[in-house]
């Protein structure tokens, strides 16, 4: 076995840090990834049912966003909210590198790179959104997993993995959308049609994907969190026992 850092207490201090570091990097990585691609691309994903078409057009940036929901209730289950905070924050200072570097290579003198400067526009045009709706999305994921979790007393795993992700879910997608569309002008709305109706239908279109992935993630979240509590010896109850008896001894004082 390798020598452990003098930085690591013990081998599994250095294994749960370790799975951190993954869950944090996969989650930031999907981040910055969904807010270069953006609203760069809409994919058509309309359907039709009994006879009626169901309309659903989401920007191509929507489609890995499940996974930092999965992410941050992964980190919220096993690690507290404290962690799961401090990864939503870290995301808002990546996002930030992000539109600092693309706003660089743009004042930067350099050949005509037509392609550059159209991923540079469409991602200025999204920043404020996903910026607007980062925070009131991720902020509200990790309130209202911990609210399931004590209202359950650290029961029904399903319960706060699924409220917490449907409702932050619907804030991001209703935020994005108004915002991209009101200050961006982004949305590809078409002309003489109504549009108070076309957003609708990008609200509706962006949560019912992001709903359906959310319930798609119950089983593999459940196996997960099983799975890593027993490498990790984490007892995620124990945990959160302990984090409401603290809370209540802060109280008293």
């Amino acid at each position: 076995m390798a020598a452990i850092h003098p930085i690591e207490a013990s081998a599994l201090h250095a294994r749960r840090e370790r799975v951190f570091l993954v869950l944090a990097g996969l989650f930031l990585g999907t981040l910055a990834m969904l807010n270069v691609l953006g609203i760069s691309r809409f994919v058509d994903l309309s359907f039709d049912l009994f006879g009626w078409r169901v309309p659903m057009v989401v920007a191509v940036g929507v489609l890995p966003y499940p996974m930092t929901f999965l992410c941050t209730d992964l980190i919220s289950e096993l690690y507290g909210q404290a962690r799961a905070n401090a990864v939503v924050w870290m995301g808002l200072l990546l996002n930030l590198w992000v539109m600092a570097i693309l706003w660089l290579g743009g004042v930067l003198p350099g050949t005509e790179a037509t392609a550059f400067f159209a991923v540079r526009e469409l991602a200025f045009g999204a920043v404020a959104a996903s910026m607007v709706a980062y925070l009131a999305a991720q902020f509200c994921d990790v309130h209202v997993f911990h609210f399931w979790k004590r209202l359950t007393r650290g029961k029904h795993l399903w319960l706060r993995n699924n409220g917490s992700t449907l409702v932050s879910q619907l804030v991001d997608t209703t935020a994005v959308i108004l915002v991209t569309h009101y200050y961006a002008h982004a949305l590809p709305i078409r002309d003489g049609e109504p549009v108070q109706a076309q957003l609708l239908t990008f609200i509706a279109s962006g949560y019912a994907f992001k709903a359906v992935a959310a319930l798609l993630d119950t089983g593999p979240i459940y196996l997960a969190v099983r799975w890593l509590e027993r490498y990790l010896e984490i007892d995620a109850k124990a945990e959160h026992d302990a984090d409401r008896e603290e809370s209540a001894i802060d109280s008293a004082r």
